[in-house]
């Protein structure tokens, strides 16, 4: 199953409405006035979905699609097919630094190893001009959206690392667990392929150690906050010097 059909095709149509909803709200929580933004970057890209979006609703830009998978940036390549001003990038070393006015990096720092983390923000502070700005979108996994992502995960493959009744619980009380399985794509990604075990509230605080903090909030529904909502976004600017 490709990732397209597997996460925006799903069966279930609760899920493909909330991947969907996700999209719309990282381009909506961006700042930069769209008129004004040259070259826009999807940093770790997937199949492409959002860059979709992103050449309509920055018509100026330049769409870099960035994806160290290869599987994904070939199936990125089959689902934008035809569309204008898109570049697509495997490797960090190919993207011309310091150029990039606006990124987005959607459900990807969940998957990042700890170890990789400063590193993966150290290349997204490089890629983006002095007055750019990053936002940036991961899940919520703990307190009640573990809870009932873990359900759902258990109504599917229960037994598995996110579909384990204790690993649920120690989610939803805000203790995710920690020993988080490593796992590879190819040709040599390392990742975490399960989102149990990421907590957002960590992440956030390395945000701010390397950026300026401009916006935090959620989706779908931004005013309930992530106490409820599945995704927490951050939008974040480059320090000054």
């Amino acid at each position: 199953m490709s990732y397209t059909e597997g996460v925006f095709r799903d069966r279930n149509p609760i899920k493909r409405w909330l991947q969907q909803q996700r999209l719309h709200s990282a381009i909506g929580f961006a700042q930069t006035a769209r008129e004004s933004v040259r070259c826009v970057l999807d940093f770790g890209a997937g199949s492409g979905e959002l860059c979709k979006y992103l050449v309509h609703e920055y018509p100026n830009a330049t769409i870099i699609c960035y994806e160290p998978c290869s599987d994904l940036l070939e199936e990125a390549k089959i689902e934008l097919k035809g569309l204008p001003r898109v570049e697509f990038h495997a490797s960090f070393n190919t993207i011309p630094q310091g150029q990039v006015d606006l990124l987005f990096c959607l459900e990807v720092f969940e998957h990042i190893p700890l170890s990789m983390r400063a590193r993966s923000l150290g290349e997204v502070g490089a890629l983006l001009r002095e007055d750019g700005e990053a936002v940036f979108g991961v899940p919520v996994e703990v307190g009640l959206p573990a809870l009932y992502k873990g359900m759902f995960r258990m109504s599917r493959r229960y037994g598995a690392y996110d579909a384990k009744p204790m690993h649920v619980l120690k989610a939803t009380l805000g203790m995710p667990p920690k020993d988080r399985p490593i796992g590879y794509l190819p040709p040599d990604v390392e990742v975490h392929n399960e989102h149990m075990g990421f907590d957002h509230r960590v992440f956030r605080k390395a945000l701010g150690e390397q950026f300026a903090l401009t916006k935090a909030s959620a989706s779908p529904f931004p005013l309930l906050g992530t106490a409820i909502c599945p995704e927490a976004y951050f939008v974040v600017r480059k320090r000054a010097a």
